[in-house]
């Protein structure tokens, strides 16, 4: 029963008094004609009883003598705490039935004083929790003669732990409730304890109230009774147990009961053979029908929700849950359509309520629970708050809850906790929010100003101004973890057309924003071209660069860094530009920060040689690199406000090692480019790729030509690297794709550890008609497992050099690697000899190297063939042999024919087959 069950009704008189007896020995100076007051504790008319049953109230003219040090309560009895005992602050009260003939040592009360009964109020109503205050006097009148017969005795009780040494504070008076008012304290008697603890160290999660929400909500449900009906176990700890499906067991005398089931009406289903002397087996649609008899109760429900709670904090947090589930925002009532809803009666009738309702409701329902409450008004940034308004002389438009546990307040807003009201749609959307149940001062201010300082709990309160200044989160930001590093307050103002927002994290987070400008008419968003978002390990970076002068909203959203789900509002800005910083647009960023992604680690990267800030180049080419603690495959996406996509392929080239990527960037224009990495397991070929990181380049100064840029249809595997090395190719002499050949010729070793049968292609887009293929400047030479690649270029320009290789010869030739080769001489360079495919591993041509002899000129040949039994050179119908020197090389001069023949070298093998197969072939051309 809650704190008003002493507001009883008038009984008449009858052969078995009733009487109302506290546990301490008090009588109460009731009798048959008593008149119970609406004070939620009845005030005590008489000292202790005498011995032998004589009530002492008849020296209650006497004065009864205190000790100094001692306070006397309200019974007459010493009350002052001492150590090893209890002090009492919470009082419920205990229904006893007492048989008519147990009353023989009760003495007779006394008449009250005429003035102590303001009004009449029956003890079945307010037990039960099915009566409003306009249904009492109904009830009162039903009263039989019978029922009147019967005693109650009303034990009162209850007492709250006090650790030794700790100060013992009052609680607030029930019977009188007062609103708090602009500037006025109400019942704050804090003493003074050294720290209170943080939410996070009072509630570890809100996983530990699982199993008390979820009873909290099915047992407060507002489309049922307070508790749970047909079928269910259980039994409120104020209505007994449940005897059987769909039954409520009542312990009550049957004449009560049946003026309690007399009032439900005809339809209850009460049947006499059901009741017992002290238990009534009510049908649940009985108790359902308090509900149509307009009878909600706080006391009731409270108690209710609670009875599996134990401790204050789980009796909060059924509390708080119950008034988020059920009670909706009245915005109807907020916009003066209808009448606002604020007592706790009218509340839970009406399933809504404005702020006022939501915090009298919780006051009412903690007092029911013995949880010392206070109703706090003040100043909030709700509905229709606008950044920077003004609250000077403007009442205050909210109202909110403090709370007592563990001898510390704590603060509460469950108007908040249940949703957020949509203006524009004029309707209340709802959606739990645990962030405002028990929330940190020091988080709670941000958003709510109370009218008395005080409450605010802080150790160093702040001004009103300070209030308005203050920057605004919303429960999102403190969800996350998120900590405001700069600015402080909600203005800022660009210094040298910047401003920059730091927020910090302790756990990984993404983030996006929006700027919009401002101005009389509307707000008009700019998008992310004028500001650079970097986020790191630790935190977030925003640089603003406002294109003009004005005013600007910033509104930062967040979510967590392993989420897809959407980002949601953290907390906003205004910024004034009074000169903008004279700067080229950014491009668009859809990967929504600068440098590594905050997750990059968990795909795979875990460094980068370049950071978040904006990287300068000042002769037109870049080169990142990204460490990788597995192997994977890279695509890359460069773009630049003048360039298209197919312009775009021809700047980038990329190597993947096993443990490294390189992105070889070429920058074709001045200005921003954003160049984006992203990275999937090399060999997971379904995976998608994923971004891992987002580069911001910026050229100042030596763009590269056109005409420079790389060759098109580049592999994404450029230089040496896990392709090369899977193939057993290795020792590369060029690390890496970029090969400068400043001669205009150059060789590219290597170690061929499975004997490949390899194979290259020169190519470059744009070369003069030569007349022959670009292979003849390509020359293999194989000694042992070491392979040179020669290659020689005729003209200046940038060339692709793709490397193959297969190991069966039926099989197609794979892709293992391009070189990119560059060649700025002038130089021209004439083709190697043509080579046939008795050119095999050993052979060597030391010279001539060149494939293009001069007509009637004296040539010399050195050759190594290894098996070779004779070498010689063929030309027309000649044959010039070859001698052996002591190194095994094939050497000897030979007269080249006229111009347009061609001298063959050609090689004869041991044993019985002599045949003469052609090696190569050079050229006799008139040379320019």
């Amino acid at each position: 029963m809650g704190n008003d069950l002493p507001k009883m009704a008038k009984v008449q008189s009858s052969n078995c008094p009733l009487i109302l007896r506290a546990d301490n020995g008090c009588n109460l100076n009731n009798n048959n004609n008593t008149e119970l007051t609406d004070d939620p504790y009845p005030q005590c008319q008489q000292e202790n009883q005498a011995p032998g049953g004589t009530s002492t109230q008849e020296n209650s003219k006497h004065k009864v003598p205190v000790q100094k040090g001692t306070q006397v309560n309200e019974c007459g009895e010493d009350s002052s705490p001492t150590k090893g005992t209890q002090a009492v602050v919470q009082q419920d009260w205990k229904l006893e039935v007492l048989a008519p003939n147990n009353n023989q040592n009760i003495p007779a009360p006394s008449k009250p004083a005429p003035d102590s009964v303001p009004s009449r109020r029956t003890v079945f109503e307010k037990w039960a929790a099915v009566e409003r205050d306009s249904q009492r006097a109904l009830a009162k009148r039903q009263l039989s003669a019978e029922s009147a017969a019967c005693s109650f005795r009303v034990v009162k009780k209850g007492t709250l732990r006090k650790e030794e040494g700790e100060e013992t504070v009052a609680p607030v008076p029930t019977q009188s409730r007062p609103k708090v008012q602009a500037g006025q304290r109400r019942g704050l008697k804090t003493p003074a304890i050294p720290k209170r603890k943080l939410r996070k160290e009072l509630v570890s999660s809100a996983d530990v109230f699982k199993t008390l929400d979820a009873h909290a909500i099915t047992t407060g449900k507002q489309d049922e009774t307070p508790w749970q009906a047909s079928g269910v176990q259980q039994h409120p700890p104020h209505l007994g147990l449940l005897r059987a499906p769909g039954l409520f067991s009542f312990v009550l005398s049957r004449s009560v009961i049946r003026v309690f089931l007399n009032s439900l009406g005809p339809r209850a289903g009460f049947k006499e053979d059901l009741v017992t002397e002290g238990i009534c087996c009510v049908p649940v649609h009985a108790v359902f029908q308090l509900r149509e008899q307009r009878v909600f109760s706080a006391q009731t429900i409270a108690q209710g929700i609670t009875h599996t709670a134990k401790s204050d904090l789980e009796r909060l947090r059924a509390i708080w849950v119950w008034l988020c589930d059920n009670i909706e925002y009245d915005v109807s009532g907020y916009l003066g359509q209808s009448e606002k809803l604020c007592s706790p009666e009218e509340v839970i009738e009406a399933g809504r309520g404005v702020c006022c309702g939501y915090s009298s409701l919780c006051l009412e329902m903690c007092r029911t629970l013995g949880i010392e409450c206070q109703e706090v008004s003040g100043h909030s940034k709700g509905i229709g708050y606008r950044q920077g308004q003004s609250y000077h002389d403007t009442k205050s438009n909210h109202m909110w809850n403090a709370v007592r546990l563990g001898g510390h307040w704590y603060l509460m807003d469950a108007c908040w906790g249940s949703g957020r009201v949509d203006m524009d749609n004029k309707a209340f959307i709802k959606r739990y929010d645990d962030f405002y149940f028990l929330t940190d001062p020091e988080d709670f201010i941000d958003s709510h100003c109370p009218d008395d300082p005080q409450w605010q709990l802080l150790d160093a309160p702040i001004s009103l101004e300070e209030f308005e200044k203050r920057v605004f989160k919303t429960s999102e930001f403190y969800r996350l973890g998120l900590k405001l590093v700069h600015p402080t307050h909600y203005l800022m103002v660009t210094e040298n057309g910047e401003a920059t927002v730091s927020i910090g994290f302790s756990k990984r987070t993404e983030f996006t924003y929006q700027i919009s400008q401002l101005n009389v008419v509307d707000s008009k968003e700019i998008g992310s071209s004028f500001g650079l978002l970097t986020v790191t390990s630790v935190g977030m970076k925003l640089r603003l660069l406002p294109p003009s002068q004005g005013r600007y909203e910033v509104i930062v959203f967040a979510r967590p860094a392993d989420s897809t789900g959407t980002f949601n509002w953290v907390c906003s800005f205004h910024l004034d530009c009074p000169e903008p910083k004279p700067s080229e647009e950014l491009p668009e960023n859809p990967f929504l920060s600068w440098g590594l992604q905050p997750s990059a680690s968990d795909i795979g990267v875990s460094l980068s040689s370049h950071g978040s800030e904006p990287i300068e180049i000042q002769n037109g080419s870049f080169q990142l690199e990204l460490q990788t603690s597995r192997p994977l495959m890279v695509l890359c996406e460069f773009t630049h406000k003048d360039m298209d996509a197919a312009l775009s392929k021809r700047c980038l080239a990329t190597q993947i090692k096993p443990d490294q990527l390189i992105c070889h960037v070429l920058c074709p224009f001045r200005g921003f480019y954003r160049l984006s990495v992203f990275v999937r397991d090399y060999d997971q070929a379904g995976d998608r790729f994923q971004n891992a990181g987002n580069f911001l380049l910026h050229c100042t100064a030596n763009p590269i030509n056109l005409n420079e840029l790389f060759p098109p249809s580049l592999s994404s595997s450029c230089g040496p690297g896990i392709r090369t090395e899977s193939a057993g190719l290795s020792k590369f002499s060029h690390q890496g794709a970029l090969v400068s050949t400043q001669q205009g010729k150059c060789n590219i070793t290597f170690h061929n550890s499975r004997d490949l049968e390899l194979h290259a292609v020169l190519t470059k887009e744009r070369s003069e008609a030569l007349g022959y293929s670009l292979a003849r400047h390509i020359l293999f030479t194989y000694t042992d497992c070491k392979v040179t690649v020669s290659v020689t270029l005729p003209e200046p320009g940038v060339y692709r050099l793709g490397l193959y290789g297969k190991t069966t010869p039926g099989q197609d030739f794979n892709p293992l690697c391009d070189f990119i080769l560059r060649c700025p001489s002038e130089a021209s360079w004439p083709p190697f000899p043509c080579v046939y495919s008795a050119w095999r591993k050993g052979c060597v041509l030391f010279e001539p190297r060149s494939g293009w002899l001069q007509p009637q000129s004296w040539v010399r040949f050195r050759v190594r063939v290894p098996g070779a039994q004779s070498v010689s050179v063929v030309g027309g119908e000649s044959r010039t042999p070859l001698q052996l020197n002591k190194s095994r090389v094939w050497e000897g001069e030979v007269l080249a024919g006229s111009a347009a023949s061609q001298l063959k070298l050609a090689a004869s093998g041991r044993g019985e087959c002599n045949e003469i197969a052609v090696i190569m072939a050079f050229d006799v051309v008139n040379q320019l």
